[in-house]
């Protein structure tokens, strides 16, 4: 019953709808949750948002980059942002908002690539190995958490369109009858198309194109080493087919954007210049290297594979031209490993992000659970009758498998060939070992080791399903209700113009609720990490425009990340976050790991502190409890120089040593005794607190139809304002005298600027900056909410 089951399951007809609904199904679990996950998304909902109001994919915002403001065409190609945006408005006809048009999209994108993937195994191989390998990738966690409800990323779409490519190359694979011997090589056109494609989506698509050539090696060198050289042909068509999409890609960064070394970017104009190469007609440093050297040198290779399929036919020598081959492959990659590594640094510059991690095998285990430790598997593949199709996988694996390990963010691109190893590897294990089972002559043995055989087809399937929902149930939104009020009142309060001081995880998050514009967004910074540990003082802050300060408990807890930023010795600092226990009477306990501290309030606290094994009495304690904050009498004199703070209304507290108590973030997160400079404007007793950082400043206001910049404490001599395009073109510069002035009328005559960026000073000394787009300020709708 369980085999007739089995062998319907794995129909077409059933198996493709199962697939589909289990993938939809896990990915949208954090639909459940009312806000977005992680902190990219933000920033893009945000943008769309922006967009669609102002009727235009506006280039230069306002609302990011503070105090510079920030340009479009330098950070992901348009297609990333469009297609929600069209997605909504089709939905929108049935009532469907544009937040959750944006949570599904990604969803959409996720459950279209296991379906690719299936249909590209069933064609390649059966239906055992498409179920399976769809399974794995439709169930895996590494897979899920780039594809589902309220995670936005831009690798979702190459990784779909990587299907859809394997697809198309399954495709000419599958045909085998003479009558399709040449028209089958058309196929091969849809690889390029789609890595062409993927150029639209996501800033660093470049990967797909590194997959293709090496897909189009291991065809060609499999079909070498198989004797089956017609198919060296296939590579060859699938280089050139490469070549076209990258042309292709070429020409959509002309419309959409280009990626991450373009000519327009620092990085690409720095590394062509270090390798000697010039722009012209490709306009990506990728692209061009890609184009003039990786497919020609490719060809190459592959056209001298086929010339030596002429005349040598013995299958050893074969294998010892492919292992040389191999060998050289090896030792170039192992010799410009390190040229390769200093570009992805430049790229991602090293920084406490999870993302930029060398994996480790609890980051592999927890994407892809007991699936990934089957990956060996697919080694079977290999051992009696190899097909054409293994090796195109191969070429897929020997991509993605080493990215996957060096950095934690690649496992999501590398889930695909995690899938695919061990769907395809499962079924090679169960039919070789059961043609060994079928040669014992025990019938009774047969039966049992057939029977555990069958259960193992079954039950890795279930105890990765298992892994993966678990996994997918267990993540969930940094955002909070606390965090949402903090920056709709901030939003509410503050000018347009005004720039706000957070950790930078949090800067999106500024970006979506408030509308103003953060100093540090998507990447750490080194100079908001010292601020935070007070080794930057007032004057530091009114370089860039600072008007708001946001202090918080997410960045206490990231307060080993703030040291390491700041790139400062980390064993000058010491703080520690203890979560509250159970009352014991009036005793408060809080604790974490071997620290602990117990408080008995009263007229005077009595209190003490673990330092693990070690008690001692801190030399200071605050505490807030509703919405009082302040320092409590302590019964006993301090014996250490520790300090504390309590936190009643949320049932944490915090132990630090002198040098972490006396930092900017611990004065004003923990005490009232911050510099006369803050002006407390929002709490809510310990999640989110918000300062007015008093200072001479500039509001954009409009008055009869004019934009005019009025000054707060006026005490500036001059003011600066630099005028851009939409594009970033600056064309108006010239500097004003105001001194003694309270306001500044904006000129009429801007030589056709829609940007305005503004650098009041003090003589040498700069008071404020500030950015603002001019239609904005007029319409008075579009960023002020």
């Amino acid at each position: 019953m369980a085999s007739f089951l089995y062998r319907k399951l794995i129909e077409p007809k059933f198996a493709a709808p199962i697939i589909a609904v289990i993938a939809l199904a896990l990915r949208l679990i954090p639909m459940r949750f009312r806000y977005l996950l992680g902190y990219d998304p933000y920033f893009h909902l945000a943008y769309i948002r922006y967009a669609l109001e102002r009727g235009e994919w506006v280039n230069f915002i306002t609302y990011a980059g503070g105090p510079w403001g920030y340009q479009i065409s330098r950070f992901h190609p348009l297609g990333l942002w469009m297609t929600p945006a069209y997605f909504y408005k089709f939905l929108s006809l049935f009532g469907v908002s544009l937040y959750n048009a944006f949570r599904i999209t990604p969803v959409v994108f996720g459950v279209l690539t296991v379906l690719f993937t299936y249909l590209a195994l069933l064609r390649l191989y059966g239906k055992r190995e498409a179920f399976l390998s769809a399974f794995f990738l439709a169930v895996s966690f590494g897979h899920v958490f780039r594809s589902m409800a309220g995670y936005y990323r831009g690798d979702n779409y190459m990784l779909f369109l990587y299907s859809a490519a394997l697809l198309g190359m399954a495709l000419a694979l599958s045909k085998k009858s003479p009558s399709w011997r040449y028209k089958r090589l058309a196929f091969y056109l849809l690889p390029g198309l789609f890595a062409g494609l993927s150029a639209a989506f996501w800033q660093a698509y470049y990967p797909i194109f590194g997959l293709l050539l090496a897909n189009a090696v291991m065809v060609s060198a499999g079909a070498f080493l198989l004797g089956r050289d017609r198919y060296i042909t296939d590579g060859i068509v699938m280089a050139l087919s490469s070549a076209l999409g990258a042309l292709m890609a070429n020409w959509l960064g002309g419309r959409f954007g280009y990626g991450m070394v373009a000519y327009s970017r620092w990085l690409g104009k720095k590394l062509a210049e270090e390798l000697g190469m010039q722009f012209g007609f490709i306009k990506d440093l990728f692209l061009l290297i890609y184009v003039e050297y990786a497919v020609p040198l490719t060809l190459l290779v592959l056209v001298a594979l086929l010339a030596f399929s002429k005349f040598v036919k013995e299958k050893k020598v074969r294998a010892a031209i492919v292992a040389i081959g191999a060998a050289v492959t090896l030792w170039v990659g192992i010799r410009y490993y390190g040229v390769v590594n200093e570009a992805l640094l430049r790229l991602f510059p090293a920084s406490p992000i999870s993302e930029t991690q060398r994996t480790t095998l609890g980051d592999w285990w927890e994407a892809y659970g007991i699936a990934g430790l089957l990956v060996p598997l697919f080694t079977f593949r290999f051992l009696k009758r190899p097909r054409m199709g293994d090796f195109l996988l191969l070429g897929t694996a020997l991509v993605m498998i080493p990215m996957a390990v060096v950095w934690t963010r690649f496992l999501f691109i590398a889930s695909l060939a995690v899938a695919l190893m061990t769907g395809t590897g499962l079924v090679a294990l169960y039919d070789t070992a059961g043609a060994l089972i079928e040669s014992l002559g025990d019938e009774n043995k047969r039966k049992w080791l057939s029977a555990a055989l069958s259960l193992l087809l079954i039950g890795v399937p279930l105890i990765s399903a298992y892994q993966g929902t678990s996994t997918t149930l267990s993540v969930h939104p940094f955002m909070t209700g606390e965090w949402e009020s903090a920056l709709t009142y901030l939003g509410g309060i503050s000018n347009p113009n005004d720039v706000v001081m957070t950790w930078w995880d949090q800067g999106h998050w500024v970006t979506y609720y408030s509308m103003r514009s953060p100093v540090a967004q998507g990447g750490p910074s080194g100079w908001v990490a010292k601020y935070y540990l007070g080794l930057v003082n007032e004057k530091g802050l009114m370089n860039p425009g600072v008007d708001y300060v946001i202090v918080s408990y997410d960045t206490v807890m990231k307060f080993g990340a703030v040291v390491e930023t700041a790139g400062v010795d980390p064993g000058k600092y010491a703080l520690v976050v203890l979560r509250r226990e159970a009352a014991y009477g009036n005793i408060l306990v809080f604790s974490n790991g071997p620290y602990s501290l117990m408080a008995a309030p009263g007229e005077v606290w009595d209190v003490k502190v673990n330092l693990g094994g070690k008690i001692i009495i801190p030399k200071r304690v605050f505490v807030e409890s509703g919405g009082n904050l302040g320092e409590v009498p302590l019964s006993s004199r301090p014996t250490a120089d520790v300090y504390a703070y309590v936190n009643i209304n949320y049932g944490y507290a915090v132990i630090m040593n002198g040098n972490a108590f006396n930092t900017t973030l611990a004065k004003l997160m923990f005490t009232k005794g911050y510099p006369a400079d803050y002006d407390q404007v929002y709490s809510d007793g310990g999640m989110v607190k918000i300062f007015r950082f008093k200072h001479p400043n500039v509001v954009v206001t409009v008055g009869n139809g004019s934009v005019v910049l009025r000054f707060t404490n006026a005490t500036g001599t001059g003011i600066g304002i630099y005028g851009y395009l939409g594009n970033g073109t600056l064309v108006f510069k010239k500097w004003y005298g105001v001194k003694g002035k309270d306001e500044f009328l904006l000129p009429d005559n801007l030589n056709g600027s829609v940007v305005i960026r503004y650098t009041y000073v003090q003589k040498k000394t700069v008071l404020d900056r500030g950015v603002f787009r001019i239609d904005d300020v007029l319409c008075g709708v579009c960023v002020d909410r």
